[in-house]
């Protein structure tokens, strides 16, 4: 019987996922080893388990397509991050059954794809004497111990895209346009796609804002003789002082749920300013689609990667981007501390050298 190793996608879905799982799928047929994919995330792994064979001749079509062929979910019972990021331990009991599932399907090692949650989770099954390798996904590109998670790039483009197409019915009708993109708690989607969008107002979680800000810059450009505005608001914005926006309970399997700051910030320039105003949530149009170019690249570097660390025994890592190198790092270094924009950096400097406000001065 051949070697057999396991991979799983787990958390939010994103472009590239089925990227990294043909890369580790084709790599791992060239070692002789085949590969079995864990459906559902890590619930794949308990009773009644859910799994497939993945043929490495049915791989050529996942370079290119979004979304993942295994399944996801961010919620249940492996839920490892609860409320605004709050860790959480699985129960033992879990953690067992899952053990004892991939020693009945014979696995050499299970490569969990994931986030800063589902890594949690990935290092928690490593404690507990499950062989571990861990590939950084998110779009938030919030992660520790990396340059870049794949899946940030092509929601940026999304995001970018959106500007773009935003600046000009804005220019048409004279309008303030708010675009509200994802990130949590990090704010690199809105900061590089307001740059590379040419936005004007980028809000973001690292630098609380006031309104007196935001409408003192869309007077100065009406000043100017710009009558329209671009917003770009990341989910995780607030006020000084103020609370996250989030849409429900976040439950006790779950994270909270960000939202709704994009239609508050636009209903306070509507009134402060009489200007009219309208509100775009991009929401999962980022998640959706296939992976940019630079995507396709990463996810294929991260998953030969990942079996060349399985293959070398290296478990408890994680493959990580350090330019020009593709890298293995400790899980433990990647989670449990995010990765934000940091407040004087080169990006922020760069936006408010070309004029753009972050709402804080």
């Amino acid at each position: 019987m051949a070697e057999r190793i396991g991979i799983l996608t787990g958390g939010g879905d994103c472009p590239g996922l089925n990227a990294v799982i043909r890369a580790v799928v084709k790599s791992a047929t060239r070692l002789g080893w085949e590969t079995i994919g864990i459906q559902k995330g890590f619930e794949g792994l308990l009773h009644p388990v859910s799994c497939m064979k993945l043929d490495h001749r049915e791989m050529g079509a996942l370079l290119t397509s979004g979304g993942t062929v295994l399944g996801t979910t961010n919620r249940g019972r492996f839920a490892a991050k609860t409320g605004h990021g709050e860790g959480r331990s699985i129960p033992v009991e879990i953690l067992d059954e899952a053990k004892r599932n991939c020693e009945a399907l014979g696995l050499r090692a299970l490569i969990c794809v994931g986030g800063d949650g589902s890594l949690s989770i990935a290092q928690q099954l490593f404690e507990h004497g499950v062989p571990v390798v861990g590939v950084p996904k998110t779009i938030d590109n919030d992660l520790e111990a990396t340059v870049v998670t794949f899946g940030f790039d092509s929601a940026v483009a999304c995001a970018t895209d959106a500007l773009d197409r935003l600046h000009t019915t804005a220019a048409s009708h004279n309008r303030v346009m708010v675009l509200e993109v994802m990130g949590r708690y990090a704010g690199w989607i809105a900061a590089h796609a307001g740059i590379a969008g040419g936005g004007d107002i980028i809000l973001i979680p690292e630098i609380p804002f006031s309104y007196d800000s935001i409408c003192r810059k869309i007077t100065e450009r009406e000043a100017m003789g710009r009558l329209f505005t671009l917003v770009v608001v990341a989910e995780g914005a607030r006020m000084k002082d103020g609370e996250f926006f989030t849409q429900g309970e976040a439950g006790s399997d779950r994270e909270a749920r960000l939202g709704g700051i994009g239609n508050a910030v636009a209903a306070q320039i509507a009134k402060r300013t009489g200007k009219e105003t309208r509100v775009v949530v991009l929401g999962h149009l980022q998640r959706g689609g296939g992976p940019t170019c630079f995507d396709r690249l990463l996810c294929t570097r991260f998953g030969s990667y990942a079996v060349r660390l399985v293959k070398e025994g290296k478990y408890g890592y994680m493959v990580a981007n350090r330019p020009p190198d593709t890298v293995a790092v400790k899980i433990t270094e990647a989670i449990g501390k995010l990765r934000t924009v940091p407040p004087d950096g080169d990006l922020v400097q760069t936006a408010r050298m070309l004029g753009m406000s972050f709402g804080d001065d």
